[in-house]
């Protein structure tokens, strides 16, 4: 007898079924054929925010969030972060495998060529106020990109997609450079093709009047290895976003704008913000038992610790917590790196937080990181996109060449009224919650 399979006794009936396993799932349509009466709609499941339920069968990112595995196509993150560049990385999770050096010579290049906007993309941005958010001026700027490139809606033209690709992922640096040079009202810096990825995005944020931008090459590598450990995550909120957008057959910069607006919130993108607020609020190491106490009691939250996935140590934060010694041998120790290792080493020793498996994640260190650098906590979010649009891309042409799926459509529980007839203006009274 078949062992992949669930039994399942329906006691409202006394029917039995036996329901397929594969891959440790159940398919959430063989529930319905569970019903009471032929003309019963079935059984479905109840999962709010997606606890325990695979939208997708994916083969780009695995998480073993209870050991603290991550790993890009099979590779650990801990050997991509250590041996490789955000561009290989890029292509690996576009295309399923790490480039050879001929093509990854034409990916870069192609990139290169990419990273200009259109001189009327720049104006939309100058119509912003001086203090926009950048977030909100990415995400706008994103969505307007499809009204430049009309083409991009032939998303099952594999050529166009690549093209579209290789644009979306050129752009983003300009885009979050010229958010910020806007704020100050600074001139915009044009790409200077001679850098690399991080380089030439560092030279459109900071040059000013020297003939030649030259980034500092741990700074750089470092900011590297930021964007590899952010360039996917599986299925996250931005990422589902993604692939729900996708599966209407957006364009993928509509798509990646409404990804960028999930990454916006501080739940997603902006934690590693809120890490910062959090360290400035402590002020001291001297302080950090009473905070953490404070946690405790119900009166604070320990910002930067535990995971939806992770009930273990994030890979990421460990190599992390490696970038964030070799940045400041550059630009000097910060105090908050203090701070952020006390209240790491009484987390990882107090049974509160043990229990809870309370471990740090990727943005406990990574704003410290930023802050060092020079970014703006505003622009966390920001450097946080032009990464993870590599992964957004590689999720939708994943779901777009998956005969399984459809567009997106969740069912829901109605808990309205039952039918009711209107009641003619004079009849009505204000209920008990106020409302007619």
């Amino acid at each position: 007898m078949d062992q992949n399979r669930l039994s399942i006794t329906d006691q409202r009936t006394g029917a039995q079924y036996e329901v397929p396993i594969v891959d440790g799932t159940i398919r959430a349509m063989d529930l319905r054929k569970i019903k009471t009466s032929p003309d019963d709609f079935g059984l479905m499941t109840y999962d709010p925010a997606f606890l325990n339920t695979s939208s997708c069968r994916s083969s780009i990112t695995y998480i073993d969030g209870d050991v603290g595995i991550l790993r890009y196509r099979g590779y650990p993150i801990e050997e991509l972060a250590e041996k490789c560049s955000f561009l290989e990385v890029s292509w690996l999770l576009l295309n399923g495998e790490l480039p050879t050096p001929e093509e990854l010579g034409e990916w870069t290049g192609l990139i290169k060529r990419h990273t200009m906007l259109h001189e009327t993309t720049k104006k939309f941005l100058e119509g912003y106020r001086y203090d926009a958010h950048p977030m909100g001026m990415l995400i706008s700027t994103i969505a307007a990109l499809s009204t430049v490139y009309p083409e991009a809606k032939h998303v099952f033209d594999a050529d166009n997609r690549k093209l579209q690709i290789a644009r979306l992922i050129a752009k983003m640096p300009t885009i979050c450079a010229y958010c910020y040079r806007h704020h100050f009202g600074l001139p915009y810096v044009y790409p200077d093709n001679d850098l690399n990825f991080t380089e030439n995005f560092m030279n459109m944020m900071w040059k000013m009047f020297e003939p030649k931008y030259l980034a500092n090459p741990i700074l750089s590598r470092a900011l590297d290895i930021l964007f590899i450990l952010h360039a996917d995550h599986e299925q996250n909120c931005s990422t589902n976003t993604m692939r729900c957008v996708g599966s209407a057959q957006g364009d993928p910069y509509v798509g990646c704008s409404a990804a960028a607006a999930a990454l916006y919130g501080p739940l997603h993108g902006g934690a590693n913000e809120e890490v910062l607020k959090m360290l400035d609020l402590i002020g001291s190491k001297d302080r950090v038992p009473a905070f953490i106490q404070q946690v405790k009691d119900g009166g604070g939250k320990l910002m930067g610790f535990g995971h939806r996935v992770y009930k273990n140590y994030d890979p990421r934060a460990r190599i992390i917590k490696w970038a964030a010694d070799q940045v400041f041998t550059v630009t000097g120790y910060n105090k908050k790196i203090e701070i952020a290792l006390e209240l790491e080493r009484i987390a990882l020793e107090d049974e509160y937080f043990i229990k809870r498996k309370l471990y740090p994640n990727v943005d406990f260190y990574s704003g410290i990181i930023y802050e060092a650098m020079g970014f703006r906590p505003d622009l966390f979010t920001v450097l946080f996109a032009i990464p993870r649009v590599v992964g957004w891309l590689a999720q939708w042409q994943e779901m777009l060449l998956d005969p399984e799926q459809k567009i997106a459509r969740p069912r829901q529980i109605y808990t309205g009224h039952d039918e009711r007839h209107v009641v003619p203006m004079a009849e009505r009274h204000v209920s008990a919650s106020g409302d007619a």
